[in-house]
């Protein structure tokens, strides 16, 4: 095995340069911009931003998911297993896609099959990749549903999608995710469009699948409430790139650049004065038509000076284990020295 691919046993995905790219007529977009990460064995990392920064078609690449043409992966590699999944033939990936990387997607009901049974999608996994027979098959499907809290699973298994609600669709999206007991599972927005109460149910679900298995996590979501009592790592997104990653107890309590405490101080706090206003970020998201040269947050920085508008910074250490892609530092007032 080339050198180059070994990584150490801990590590699950180490993800390096990675740029995403999408060709239209008029236009390129310049999607993901250079995004690199590592996931550790039962390490759960949240990747937030708000839409449109690049968090979706981030995990979408890595699996070759996106739409190709008009997306197409520029550059980087995606380490799984000793194998990079970014240039892996299409053949090879689908060995790896549901059996080794579980996907949760956004919308259950438009990942769903609508003219295949739930049974016949839960248990299509585990005979193409386990090679069970469909008697097994049924077995581990009935078994799943279960675990995951789904009533009469047995009298269900022959019911379409459309006869079940959104958190049920959820629910089995997650089963079928789950059938062939992966190393590394990527939650899309799993509980985007669902109510609070489902929602809570749907995350106490992945918390327990996650202790049992000790199985890693990569969770997409705006929702940096639902983040803080998940997570272990946060890494920060913006105009497709990772502007901070650090700890979530850090990135909450020591947040360091300015899109970061800008999305903290949006966020509504029991205890808040009435007469203290919630913190807005002022400007638009940034225009991807073009490759950003200088920080994309600049125009919507009160910090930005000279610097920021002519080099893109990337993620340097501020701390153990706390990265911020940011030419001023916030705790000192001043542009950074040490960067």
């Amino acid at each position: 095995m080339d050198n180059k691919l070994l990584v150490d046993n801990q590590t699950v995905l180490k993800v390096n340069n990675l740029k995403t790219r999408f060709h239209t007529r008029e236009c390129t977009i310049f999607a993901v911009n250079g995004l690199s990460f590592t996931l550790k064995k039962g390490e759960l990392i949240g990747i937030v931003g708000e839409s449109g920064c690049g968090k979706s078609v981030t995990v979408k690449s890595l699996l070759q998911l996106i739409p190709m043409p008009p997306g197409k992966i520029a550059s980087g590699s995606a380490i799984f297993e000793g194998q990079d999944l970014i240039s892996m033939e299409k053949d090879d990936l689908r060995q790896i896609r549901g059996n080794k990387i579980g996907f949760i997607f956004q919308d259950p009901m438009s990942s769903l099959n609508p003219v295949l049974t739930i049974g016949q999608q839960i248990m299509e996994p585990m005979e193409t990749h386990l090679e069970l027979s469909s008697k097994e098959a049924k077995r581990r499907t009935i078994e799943l549903l279960q675990l995951i809290g789904f009533p009469k699973a047995a009298s269900r298994l022959g019911d379409y999608p459309h006869q079940f609600s959104g958190g049920m669709r959820q629910r089995v999206m997650i089963a079928i995710a789950l059938s062939c007991n992966p190393q590394l599972l990527i939650a899309d927005e799993p509980t985007t469009a669902l109510d609070v109460t489902i929602q809570t149910q749907i995350v106490a679900l992945l918390k327990k699948i996650r202790k049992e298995y000790n199985m890693s996590i990569i969770w997409i979501t705006h929702n940096l409430g639902l983040v803080a009592g998940i997570a272990d790592r946060v890494l920060v997104m913006y105009g497709g790139c990772i502007v901070e990653s650090a700890p979530v107890v850090q990135i909450y309590n020591d947040p360091q650049h300015p899109y970061t405490q800008g999305l903290l101080g949006a966020l509504p706090r029991l205890g808040r004065r009435k007469a203290e206003r919630l913190i807005s970020i002022k400007g638009q998201p940034p225009c991807l038509y073009c490759e950003p040269l200088g920080c994309s947050f600049a125009p919507r920085c009160p910090y930005a000076f000279k610097k920021c508008w002519e080099n893109n910074p990337v993620l340097h250490s501020v701390d153990t284990s706390h990265n911020v892609a940011c030419w001023w530092d916030t705790k000192k007032g001043r542009p950074r020295s040490d960067f």
